[in-house]
């Protein structure tokens, strides 16, 4: 059983370094994918950890290939500054062991160079059921709640890229 950790604790936890990855195809439209651990209707971006000494890009890249099947990616921009969320706070005991408060994240974007029929989320250790296009508008509505902030900082850094 998970313990219970009181808003104190949960405050004075790091946040987990990881990487975002918003994938747009020809048509500026972002990959999205059912995670396969979310019963709900919750749709993310690809976006992971940050093994110890390795760069963030390096981890995008590896994130990119293992939750997607592909490295058919071009790289067009980098968040400008890391970005943050937290939990709630009923899933922090459970996530990560208990050890991180949400995760800081630095954010890079990527040109699809491949057909969707590069996409393959059935990998090694899958993540997701499923995965669609979608508008980058529509990407806050599509995440759970506690990521929304997030997702809405992503779209305003990044929206220039379908202008």
């Amino acid at each position: 059983m998970a313990k219970v950790l009181n808003n104190a604790q949960i405050e004075a936890l790091p946040y987990r370094p990881c990487v975002g990855i918003m994938l747009l195809n020809q048509e500026n439209r972002v990959f999205v994918a059912q995670r396969i651990d979310n019963p709900g209707e919750a749709w993310q971006m690809p976006q992971g950890g940050i093994d110890d000494g390795e760069e963030p890009l390096v981890a995008a890249l590896r994130e990119l290939e293992e939750e997607t099947g592909t490295a058919k990616a071009e790289l067009l921009a980098e968040s400008s500054s890391w970005l943050t969320y937290d939990l709630p706070h009923d899933l922090v005991p459970k996530i990560w062991k208990g050890r991180y408060r949400g995760q800081k994240q630095k954010w890079y974007a990527f040109r699809f160079k491949g057909e969707n029929s590069d996409i393959n989320i059935e990998t090694d250790i899958p993540e997701f059921s499923d995965w669609k296009w979608v508008e980058m508008s529509e990407l806050p509505q599509l995440i759970v709640p506690f990521k929304r902030e997030l997702y809405r900082k992503i779209v305003a850094e990044f929206s220039y890229l379908t202008a």
